[in-house]
């Protein structure tokens, strides 16, 4: 039983390896390609999947894959729990609300919709089986300063994120079509507004539970965000010659 315990801690390692070597290498084919659904879906990365089936879906395992796990480990310590909440609140707004919201939207393609299930089933298993079965915390975890500001940094981000998901869906009233400048909340300031909040989320993550994989899958949400929101930024340059000049790509002032 222990060198089963001792495999899986090494098993869940390297797949944080290749998580960090995932996002650098979506980081690099996304300099030279633009992620093919939402407004830049193409029939040349398979058939069509509804959006609002393929959001539901591709986001599921990530929300399911956690309960499992916290039902079977009724006896997690506090700080396990409370971060094994997060994930799961993150992932109950991705799967049960967030499809349901989206307005119109363009379906998916078949391949970036498998990608990202592959990816749910991928990073939810990581994630649960190491604060389940492998996290170590000492005893005054939830007071330790790393734990706070991780977790406030997480509320921040998510609140981010929805908020900007908001603006977005209530860019064009009903009855109009095609696309128009976001305002409001950070799109003040940047583009990528909604990436923003969520690499603060997942950032928050990784700062409070302290672990190589909370830090992986912040890394690679981190550089595969970063892309999209340079892509996101270029074509709202191109699109619109009354866009605002002094809005920045992802981070407000800086970048």
């Amino acid at each position: 039983m222990i060198e089963l315990v001792e495999g899986e801690a090494r098993l869940l390692d390297l797949l944080s390896l290749l998580m960090v070597l995932m996002g650098l290498l979506s980081f690099a084919l996304l300099r030279c390609i633009r992620v093919p659904y939402g407004r830049y879906a193409s029939s040349a990365f398979g058939p069509p999947v509804p959006v609002r089936l393929a959001w539901f879906i591709q986001e599921l395992p990530s929300l399911v894959v956690p309960v499992y796990y916290v039902s079977f480990h009724p006896d997690l310590p506090t700080p396990a729990l409370l971060l094994m909440g997060l994930f799961i609140c993150h992932y109950m707004h991705r799967t049960l609300i967030f499809p349901f919201l989206i307005r119109g939207g363009k379906p998916t393609p078949l391949v970036p919709f498998a990608l990202a299930f592959i990816f749910c089933c991928y990073n939810g298993y990581l994630q649960s089986s190491y604060l389940c079965k492998h996290s170590t915390f000492h005893p005054g975890w939830t007071y330790d300063p790393r734990f706070i500001a991780g977790l406030a940094l997480f509320f921040c981000g998510m609140s981010i994120n929805i908020y900007s998901d908001h603006i977005l869906r209530n860019l064009r009233k009903p009855g109009e079509s095609g696309y128009k400048i976001p305002h409001g909340g950070l799109f003040e300031y940047v583009s990528g507004a909604n990436f923003f909040g969520e690499i603060a989320e997942w950032s928050g993550f990784a700062v409070a539970g302290w672990s190589t994989p909370g830090a992986a899958f912040a890394i690679f949400t981190l550089l595969v965000l970063l892309s999209r929101a340079q892509q996101h930024h270029q074509w709202y340059l191109e699109k619109f010659d009354n866009y605002p000049k002094t809005r920045k790509i992802l981070v407000p002032f800086v970048y």
